[in-house]
């Protein structure tokens, strides 16, 4: 009966951007609880070298070339995965940038860039998949939000403006589908143990440093972590949670920060 509730076997996902990092991580998690994989991205390259990836794992996912940013390329796209595949049953939009640069350096066309890929990008997807959903009067939605959702941090203007609008858009599909039996949530990971993050998360570093005394679970996220969340999200678990933001941050939301000197009790 447990096993059940977790079980996607016949489901179709779409994970955009799902060829590294926390994309790959829920994408391997999904299909192995049975659910067919598909996944896109902009890069040929690196959809085959998904593709290797996923077929290593025992996954035969199914890899695509589309511009999330763009309606006719969304189109066109999923409208070959429910010809080749099936109707999406399961969609994680994942995919997404980030650009570090202070609010008075920032062009606008970068600020505007992010915005596209972070926001726009899954209103133009989960408008495109949620009218199959809302005839099954069955679907899972979940958006990649962040931290940044909730707070701000230096130099990240753009993605924390998209993520915040993210969260909300988030609530607004669940308000407006939650009848058809379409749940629609959200991930705010925390920091996690990436190739992107190798580099600072080297010991002595500042941000390690920082993530490690902030974070109370003492110690960085893993990719599977994120994967986890996704899939009680996608399941039968899940049916009852609309319009929430899971945060997989270690408790680092809960911590107001850490003083030199303090005791540990």
């Amino acid at each position: 009966m447990i096993n059940e509730l977790f079980d996607l076997s016949g489901k179709v996902a779409l994970v955009t951007g799902g060829t590294h990092g926390i994309g790959m991580a829920v994408g391997m998690v999904l299909g192995k609880a049975g659910a067919k994989i598909c996944v896109n991205d902009i890069d040929e390259a690196k959809l085959e070298s998904a593709k290797a990836e996923y077929a290593a794992a025992g996954i035969d996912a199914y890899t695509l070339v589309f511009n999330v940013t763009s309606e006719e390329e969304v189109d066109a796209g999923i409208s070959k995965i429910e010809a080749e595949v099936g109707e999406i049953d399961i969609l994680v939009n994942n995919a997404g940038i980030i650009k570090r640069v202070p609010i008075l350096d920032m062009p606008v066309g970068e600020f505007k860039q992010v915005i596209d890929v972070d926001l726009i990008a899954p209103f133009i997807v989960g408008k495109r998949v949620a009218p199959n959903m809302i005839k099954k009067r069955a679907g899972k939605i979940i958006n990649m939000c962040s931290m940044m959702s909730q707070y701000g941090r230096r130099s990240v203007s753009a993605y924390a403006s998209a993520k915040g609008g993210l969260k909300l858009l988030t609530a607004n599909m669940c308000c407006e589908w939650a009848k058809y039996n379409i749940q629609v949530n959200g991930i705010g990971p925390g920091y996690i143990a990436t190739a992107q993050t190798a580099p600072i998360r080297e010991g002595g570093h500042p941000f390690n440093d920082l993530v490690m005394t902030r974070t109370p679970a003492n110690r960085w996220g893993e990719p599977e972590d994120i994967g986890n969340a996704a899939l009680f999200l996608a399941s039968k678990a899940a049916e009852f949670v609309n319009g929430h933001v899971l945060y997989v941050d270690g408790g680092i939301l809960a911590n107001f920060g850490y003083v030199k000197g303090e005791n540990d009790v």
